[in-house]
């Protein structure tokens, strides 16, 4: 068994101050990093805060009663949060994610839902509007959100057996209470809805077949995500990874799946459909998806951003410093100046951990202070 690491250094501690080009970089809608990866997705954590301990990202060792979560004051404003939002648009951004934490925990979120959703693309469109969830709080915030303006959730549901799931989530919570509330989103019309399962050998894979049979046919896409070393808290050991190939190959001996082309640029997930008596994708079955970040990185197409809690940009789910555009806005910065440092950091970005970590050395991999994934969204 793997020995958890705890960490001792507070990464939210560290940041980077945001840059002031000399000249400004005007925002044209088209803003490419140094491996001409383009910026079109902004994930933004509203909070640090989570009801649940799963031990994959929040553990109780680490995240106990005495955890210091960042006060209220250090965490942006939804204008501020909305503000930002405008400017990443500019340059490019189609699809605004909000994540945590659990992001249902923030006060009144219903508002930055709807002052996110008057906001307009560089093409004049609506952007996309998602939200991720542990679903504990779906049912009763589903009709508030659509009705602000979300589009769909994704929802993080990692066993159907409730054993099994009361014991990832560490705090007691039952399965049933999160498919109710993927159904009441469901008939509210957030969809399509997806849900994630992180797939840990030895602790829930025997959870993947059910998980498949229970939302074949429902709409909802299941997606199966490897089980990822973020942050330095989760104890992360490859051996506890079970890779994707192996998923698909379990699920092939129940289901006859096809492989269907990734819906978008940048896509993280490999879908893969059911197939119909015909040997066909049958879209009334529905399809699953496979992340598979640890064994088949994606990092050439990745198009994303993070947004902290508290105004950090971070350009990498694994980075360990972000930068510091809080500063920025509270201290005068205008809608140019942060256009031009938003582009600067973009430009200089060449992040591509999942890439090159199969050649960092074990040593090199747990002495990392990577940002915990709870702090910056998944």
């Amino acid at each position: 068994m793997a020995e958890r690491v705890i960490p001792l250094y507070d990464q939210r501690l560290s940041a980077l101050p945001a840059p002031r080009p000399a000249r400004p970089i005007v925002a044209t809608g088209a803003l490419f990093d140094a491996r001409q990866r383009p910026l079109r997705d902004l994930r933004i954590s509203v909070t640090d805060r989570c009801n649940f301990r799963c031990s994959y990202c929040m553990p109780k060792e680490v995240f106990g009663n005495d955890y210091p979560y960042l006060p209220h004051g250090d965490l942006l404003t939804f204008e501020e949060i909305t503000r930002l939002a405008k400017v990443f648009l500019a340059h490019g951004v189609r699809k605004i994610r909000l994540t945590g934490g659990e992001p249902l925990l923030r006060k009144n979120i219903e508002r930055l839902v709807e002052q996110l959703a008057a906001l307009r693309t560089v093409d004049g469109q609506a952007p996309e509007l998602t939200l991720t969830t542990n679903g504990s709080l779906l049912a009763r915030k589903a009709r508030a959100l659509r009705d602000a303006g979300l589009q769909r959730v994704t929802v993080s549901l990692d066993a159907l057996d409730d054993d099994v799931f009361q014991r990832m989530n560490d705090v007691g919570f039952p399965v049933r209470a999160v498919l109710h509330g993927i159904e009441t989103a469901l008939a509210v019309g957030l969809a399509p809805i997806k849900v994630n399962m992180v797939v840990k050998r030895g602790t829930n894979d025997d959870q993947i077949v059910p998980m498949a049979r229970h939302f074949r046919g429902s709409g909802i896409v299941l997606r199966f995500i490897e089980y990822m070393d973020v942050g330095s808290s989760n104890g992360w050991c490859m051996d506890e990874v079970l890779p994707s190939a192996e998923v698909l190959a379990r699920l092939q001996q129940h289901f006859a799946l096809v492989p269907l082309q990734p819906s978008a640029p940048g896509e993280t997930a490999e879908r893969w459909g059911y197939a119909g008596a015909h040997g066909q994708h049958d879209p009334a079955l529905g399809e699953i998806g496979l992340i598979s970040s640890v064994t088949q990185a994606f990092c050439r197409d990745c198009n994303r951003a993070r947004l902290s809690t508290e105004g950090r940009l971070y350009l990498c789910l694994f980075a360990e410093r972000g930068y510091d555009l809080r500063a920025l806005l509270r201290g005068g910065a205008d809608d140019a100046e942060l256009a031009s440092a938003i582009a600067a950091i973009w430009q200089g970005r060449h992040d591509r951990y999942s890439e090159i970590r199969a050649t960092l050395p074990p040593e090199t991999r747990r002495s990392a202070r990577r940002i915990e994934m709870s702090y910056i969204g998944g």
